[in-house]
């Protein structure tokens, strides 16, 4: 399968609703630490994906794997 890349140049695209909830500002410091990676690869994934219904999934499975990474930490 060949990957063309994209020129985010041309047109912007639409910020995906689901990357507010990887915000990490309001956390407290050490979980900030286990959050911040998975909001750099949403933005990441949000911009270079196609958009199609993987993409979607990806990005959805993402918020489920940083909300329990965010719940091993609480855990200990």
């Amino acid at each position: 399968m060949s990957r063309k890349s994209r020129d985010l140049t041309k047109t912007p695209l639409p910020v995906d609703p689901i990357t507010e909830f990887f915000a990490y500002d309001h956390l407290p410091p050490h979980l900030q630490e286990v959050s911040r990676p998975f909001k750099e690869l949403v933005d990441h994934l949000a911009l270079t994906l196609p958009p199609n219904e993987e993409h979607a999934v990806a990005l959805r499975k993402l918020l489920e794997a940083k909300d329990c990474a965010v719940r091993a930490e609480l855990m200990g």
